[in-house]
């Protein structure tokens, strides 16, 4: 079988991105994505702005998947990062709720994995590369913006994801959360926060005493939301208690 081609990958995303029928458009994009995954890095970043270029396709599924593919890339390659991550952003203000969701739901993933990155190269090199840190701060961005979902009025099906968000914030960085069992290993690797970093030498965007303050600032958050559960809807208030139980 001959190898995928860049070719092949560009032609599979403009039928995404220009044919009429839905499920075509789906389907071409789903093709497109695991040629994108399996050609080199570089060759498949060459082809980031065309996949970008969904981001304003009229079908909402479209534009879920291309957040899950965000998401996928994300994990397998994330030194292209940078250029993908502000579509999770554009997305957080889409008019459909299953796209706002879906951005929610995949941005908190990829926030996990950005720092983990960030903690081993830091504890590896003495150093975080350029594109990580630009990543980061794309992710803090992304942070803001989903506290500002969470306490504002809006779409509760959102809320919901948005305070989940919140509570792995929490449990990342707050200084007050130090038991063992809520730090857990997950699939018998240690679970990464802040903790990994204290009493090193700090980098720039990962000191430790400025995460720990936006940690705990999340922890008040959580806990001004706790005292008003009687004013919230029920599967708000069942939600922010299983948070705090959480953290």
């Amino acid at each position: 079988m001959a190898a995928p081609t860049r070719d092949q990958a560009l032609s599979l995303l403009a039928t995404a991105n220009n044919h009429g029928d839905l499920a075509v458009k789906t389907s071409s994009l789903k093709q497109a994505k695991d040629l994108l995954l399996s050609i080199d890095h570089s060759l498949a970043a060459d082809l980031f702005p065309y996949l970008l270029e969904l981001q304003s396709s009229p079908e909402s599924l479209v534009r879920k998947l291309l957040i899950q593919i965000i998401e996928e890339i994300g994990f397998r390659a994330v030194e292209h990062s940078p250029t993908l991550i502000s579509v999770l952003l554009t997305f957080l203000r889409d008019s459909d709720v299953i796209v706002v969701k879906q951005s929610i739901v995949s941005g908190t993933n990829i926030f996990g994995s950005v720092f983990e990155e960030l903690i081993l190269q830091f504890q590896q090199n003495g150093k975080v590369e350029r594109w990580l840190e630009d990543t980061w701060i794309s992710m803090l961005k992304f942070k803001d913006a989903v506290f500002g979902i969470a306490v504002e009025p809006g779409s509760v099906g959102i809320k919901l994801l948005a305070l989940k968000f919140l509570e792995m914030f929490v449990l990342l960085f707050a200084s007050d959360i130090s038991d063992s069992e809520k730090l857990a290993t997950k699939g018998g690797r240690p679970a990464f926060n802040v903790l990994w970093l204290v009493g090193g030498h700090p980098h720039p965007v990962l000191d430790p005493v400025v995460l720990m303050s936006e940690g705990n600032r999340t922890l008040g958050i959580l806990l001004n939301l706790l005292q008003s559960v009687g004013t919230l809807p029920g599967c708000l208030t069942i939600t922010v208690v299983n948070c705090w139980c959480a953290v």
